[in-house]
């Protein structure tokens, strides 16, 4: 049976709809930095989320086009995440998308290795003529953090936000954004099928003791 990494940790990926306090342990992904508004059509975001979804299913495929990939089981792709921040000088002015700066990511099995990952690549650079210069090989390490499962679209995710600092602020926590530590989001729902009021996405954010 397929390993569903929604399944097996669910409490990172299926949490609840009230905060809670997890420690997230590091894990592989690929990934591609950027910046720009995420709904600009053909833009740099789109354009990121086909590359990182041809790499990852290569990996997946990989047995059957010929990788040897030591350790290899048969998994089912997990879901596309975003680390967000906005410029520091945008602070308190609202959130102008086309300056966002992001990470946007996939996450990989625990067998693929910078080697893997390198063929990987290369397949989708020949196969698909796809350019993956800006594809790299991530440890994603958030380690303690606070999480709610958002219900309904991105413009509203901030309802959930402020219930989730109420609960830091009650348990002793602040939140402890910085380089490296930003807004991270995992998205549950394929909004091209799903209505907006619908979409699920869990929001997570880096804290620290108060």
């Amino acid at each position: 049976m397929a390993v569903d990494y929604k399944k097996k940790y669910r409490e990172f990926y299926l949490p609840g709809t009230e905060p809670q306090i997890v420690e997230v342990p590091e894990m592989r992904a690929v990934a591609v930095r950027g910046e720009g508004d995420p709904n600009e059509e053909n833009g740099a975001y789109q354009k990121a989320i086909g590359l990182l979804y041809a790499i990852s299913y290569a990996v997946k495929m990989g047995p059957r086009n010929g990788m040897e990939i030591p350790g290899y089981f048969d998994y089912v792709v997990p879901p596309l995440e975003g680390f967000w921040r906005a410029p520091e000088e945008t602070a308190g002015e609202g959130i102008r998308k086309e300056e966002l700066q992001w990470i946007s990511l996939i996450r990989l099995p625990e067998f693929v290795d910078e080697r893997i990952f390198a063929q990987a690549a290369e397949q989708v650079e020949r196969k698909k003529k796809l350019d993956v210069s800006r594809a790299e090989f991530l440890a994603v390490r958030e380690g303690l953090c606070v999480q709610c499962l958002h219900m309904g679209s991105f413009d509203r995710e901030g309802e959930t936000v402020e219930k989730m600092d109420r609960y830091l602020e009650e348990q002793g926590y602040v939140n402890d954004f910085g380089s490296g530590r930003m807004h991270h989001e995992i998205y549950l729902s394929d909004i091209r099928r799903v209505p907006p009021e619908r979409w699920k996405t869990v929001i997570r954010h880096p804290v620290k003791r108060r």
